[in-house]
């Protein structure tokens, strides 16, 4: 029986780099995400005008919009230090 093994091509460096930039973002927008939660951008307000059970259940998604926006504005620069740091130690690996 004869088998034969197909090979992948090499990884390309840029898809590589592509995928670590967004690994980054995703965090960095995790951070503010949770930054925004805790500065009370989701909680509902009280009294009338309130959104009632559905604005309290869309406040995680709005907040993690409102973070992926930050994000690709620029941030606060932590998805490049992270970039940064998870390409030198996969450069090292």
């Amino acid at each position: 029986m004869n088998v034969t093994l197909a090979l992948a091509p090499p990884p390309d460096p840029a898809a590589k780099d592509t995928a670590l930039r967004h690994a980054a973002q995703e965090l960095e927008a995790s951070v503010l995400t949770e930054m925004l939660s805790a500065a009370g951008l989701g909680m509902a307000r009280e009294g009338l005008g309130s959104g009632g059970a559905g604005e309290d259940h869309f406040a995680s998604f709005l907040m993690r919009e409102h973070a992926r926006i930050m994000v690709e504005a620029g941030g606060i620069g932590l998805s490049e230090s992270i970039f940064t740091a998870l390409k030198e130690q996969a450069h090292d690996a």
